[in-house]
């Protein structure tokens, strides 16, 4: 590839970053975009690492994340800067309940488990309310049925859920704390958000 095919391939990753919805990945990439080009999947990764670098001191990263790559506020100043991007857009960020994120983190940390298994940890009920939107949001997936009488769902995560919190994999979530120092806390779990 040439110099000049090069600057061109990368200013057409560049671009297609910027308009996604979503996150690319290598292989749409290289299927979607840069079909006319004979590139291998290594090539089109060299072209992103030098994008990542271009952006490395600006108001913006090109971070990976589960489902590929994408444009993301610097994470030093995340919440500074979201609060002064949020101005342009009018778009307004959801809030979530405690009950929400507790069952969200529940099936993050111990997935896949059921819904009754949720509610034996939490000590409470859960809603269908909450499963229908963690549902609706594409954060979790029904994966199958335990094998038990009844046949409960068993939900684990998704994609979309590690894209939406900028994880790679389920490794990079937090720690989590025993269930004693979870109690100790008086105010709504954000370890995800």
């Amino acid at each position: 590839m040439t110099t000049v095919e090069r600057i061109k391939i990368a200013k057409l990753i560049e671009a297609a970053f910027f308009v996604s919805d979503g996150p690319l990945s290598v292989k749409q990439l290289k299927t979607e975009l840069l079909v006319n080009y004979q590139l291998n999947h290594q090539q089109i990764r060299d072209v992103i690492d030098e994008l990542v670098i271009k952006y490395k001191n600006s108001g913006v990263n090109l971070v990976q994340v589960a489902s590929g790559y994408r444009f993301e506020t610097i994470s030093e100043l995340n919440e500074d800067l979201a609060f002064f991007v949020a101005k342009l857009t009018k778009e307004k960020t959801p809030k979530y309940s405690r009950a929400l994120l507790e069952t969200l983190a529940l099936i993050a940390y111990k997935q896949p488990i059921t819904r009754g298994e949720i509610e034996e940890i939490r000590g409470v009920a859960v809603s269908s309310y909450i499963m229908k939107t963690l549902l609706e949001r594409n954060w979790v997936k029904v994966v199958g049925n335990k094998e038990v009488p009844g046949r409960p769902s068993l939900y684990a995560t998704t994609k979309a859920f590690l894209d939406y919190f900028s994880l790679t994999s389920l490794s990079q979530l937090p720690e989590l704390l025993p269930m004693a120092d979870l109690g100790a806390i008086d105010r709504p779990l954000q370890a995800l958000v």
